[in-house]
């Protein structure tokens, strides 16, 4: 399978507590040597919630592009946790909403090319409002957005690769 890719070396140069950052050393099929860059991040979930014809959808304000975003709630998976039971979790957490059922619609690599990072898209239904228990740096607002004009606006400026992904798969699924 990966004849002719031996690694050489990997090499960690940074971690930040979120994320690792290095190179694998790499002997290329004519032989050749190169290094390839890489970030390393835990996997991620993304929720595509559900209720009364409205998607449960989070605003909040993004430092790293300077933008705020319409997005689908989303978080990290912890250690020995699904992605379903990661989604439930952070869609209680963020938005305040407890699913009664969760199903993984697809799970998947993340830009093949310089992260190591994996991303599942859930979809829940059966919504029930709890109390929130947002992390100290999630400074977010709840929107429900129709469904029938969920799909553009999360196409406007600033787009969200990941919301994006969401609501495409939960279409092709017929689910919204």
């Amino acid at each position: 399978m990966n004849e002719g890719w031996r690694v050489i070396e990997s090499v960690t140069e940074y971690e930040t507590g979120w994320y690792e950052g290095g190179y694998d050393l790499v002997e290329q099929p004519d032989g050749s040597e190169k290094r390839y860059y890489w970030a390393e991040l835990p996997p991620a979930v993304v929720v595509v919630a559900v209720a009364e014809g409205r998607a449960v959808t989070v605003e909040q304000y993004r430092p790293v592009i300077g933008e705020r975003c319409l997005e689908l709630p989303a978080g990290i998976v912890e250690d020995g946790e699904s992605f379903i039971a990661a989604g439930a979790r952070e869609l209680r957490e963020e938005t305040g909403f407890d699913p009664a059922g969760v199903s993984l619609l697809e799970e998947f690599w993340v830009a093949t090319g310089v992260l190591r990072h994996r991303r599942g898209i859930v979809f829940a239904e059966g919504l029930e409002p709890v109390e929130p228990d947002r992390d100290d740096n999630e400074f977010l607002s709840v929107r429900a957005v129709p469904v029938n004009e969920l799909l553009e606006r999360a196409r406007e400026p600033p787009a969200n690769d990941a919301t994006i992904e969401g609501l495409l798969l939960a279409a092709d699924a017929e689910l919204i």
